[in-house]
């Protein structure tokens, strides 16, 4: 692949991920379905909790398992908070991983991501890791990768980080080769829904929660131009169902301008980092920590995604219809696993849906007032409470979130009222 040698001779600017603990990056073998032909290295801390997160850190073009985990910090971070690293290694000359082919671009279709969501699945059933808590991150051929994966394997990834990747489907070819100049060269422009599109054709019929997406990109990539980083962005804003219109910009470092889009929180459902004169080379020292963060790895209140269970009735808090409209009163209803009853609690005590398009709203104060959704805002009507005892309370008016009468059939409402015990005010997330 042309992106090889470029790769090779920058290499990576992250910190060593050297550290004083006894763990040590460990190969696995057997890990399950490899038609990849794939190694899986597996780095797991002292430290690790019971349910440990998983993170997958994918090399790029040229790179190997062990030097993407002796290059980059993401084994530091996993020592300071706790998860596991899966590191996929690359088995073709060149070290480039497959997300060209037909096979590459569909659920369980085969190839390199195919061996991936093998290595995942064994870390989950061997190491009794955390079903709800997988990420996956990359650089280069690796960030395309992180792309492939989250558009082939929803069901496996709640978000990924792409360090300089290109749109998922854009490298595709139908001549064997694993280079598109077209794509590298920023060429391939589509509208949000041509892109969007050919992520959930990868999937057909998936109707579960989408994982969320964060982007960085040099302005000066001389290997995978600029231009894929718009056009990223225009695919996962699609897929994700917000608009292209960023709602929060900022600058945490001179020269970076982030954009979030759905939301303003750090978890929001897209969020693209521009690095002002970068080159193919990233991820620098400190950007690992920032990826981490927008997983919610890192300690600092991360989001928490899942149903949320009525205990009285054993039904799930529901948008009616599949209605994205302001103001659509929510009820209960027959769990079913669908994108109208997935709910992210985000540090910023927010309840959303549909990917963070919507949050849970509460249109006043009194007892009985109606629990909606609307565009988020950052109002405290829209910030909730998860308490110990089950309750759900709403942060500016103090009532509970409760289904009207105790009520038990599907199309019950949800309201506020006063605290009272009863067990139609107890809920659980997850």
């Amino acid at each position: 692949m042309g992106i090889a040698p470029l790769i090779a001779a920058l290499g990576l600017t992250g910190a060593s991920a050297t550290t004083a603990s006894a763990a040590s990056l460990t190969e696995v073998t057997n890990f399950g379905s490899n038609p990849g032909n794939l190694r899986m290295y597996v780095y797991k801390p002292d430290n690790t909790p019971a349910r440990p997160a998983v993170l997958v850190a994918v090399h790029y073009c040229t790179g190997t398992a062990p030097a993407f985990h002796s290059g980059t910090e993401f084994a530091r971070l996993a020592d300071q908070h706790g998860f596991i690293v899966v590191y996929p290694d690359a088995n073709v000359s060149g070290q480039c991983f497959d997300v060209s082919s037909p096979q590459a671009l569909k659920h369980d279709g085969g190839s390199d991501p195919t061996s991936i969501a093998s290595m995942v699945r064994y870390t989950l059933r061997n190491m009794n890791a955390d079903a709800d808590r997988v990420y996956v991150t990359g650089a280069s051929s690796g960030a395309m990768t992180t792309n492939v994966l989250l558009g082939d394997y929803p069901d496996l990834f709640k978000a990924g980080a792409a360090f300089m990747g290109v749109p998922f489907g854009c490298f595709a070819t139908t001549d064997g080769s694993g280079w598109n100049s077209a794509c590298a060269t920023g060429q391939i422009t589509r509208t949000p829904q041509a892109w969007g599109d050919l992520v959930r054709a990868a999937y057909p019929g998936f109707t579960g929660a989408r994982p969320r997406m964060q982007l960085w990109h040099g302005t000066e990539d001389e290997a995978l131009y600029y231009a894929n980083f718009g056009e990223e962005i225009k695919q996962w804003t699609n897929v994700l169902g917000v608009s292209q219109t960023p709602v929060f910009t900022d600058s945490p470092q001179s020269g970076w301008t982030r954009t979030r889009y759905g939301s303003a929180t750090a978890q929001a459902p897209v969020e693209a980092i521009s690095i002002q004169g970068a080159g193919h080379a990233l991820p620098a020292s400190g950007m690992a920590a920032r990826a981490i963060a927008f997983f919610g790895l890192d300690g600092s209140g991360g989001a928490t995604t899942g149903p949320i269970h009525a205990i009285g009735s054993g039904k799930c808090l529901d948008v009616p219809g599949f209605s994205q409209t302001n103001g659509a009163q929510t009820q209960i209803w027959d769990c079913n696993g669908q994108t109208n009853q997935t709910w992210t609690s985000t540090p910023a005590k927010q309840l959303t849906v549909y990917g963070g398009a919507k949050c849970l709203d509460a249109a006043g104060t009194a007892a009985g007032t109606e629990v909606g959704i609307w565009d988020c805002n950052g109002g405290t009507n829209q910030q909730w409470n998860l308490n110990s005892n089950g309750t759900i309370t709403g942060v500016q008016s103090g009532l509970c979130l409760d289904v009207t009468g105790a009520a038990t059939v599907s199309g019950a409402r949800v309201q506020l009222w006063d605290c009272n015990g009863g067990s139609n005010q107890r809920w659980r997330l997850g």
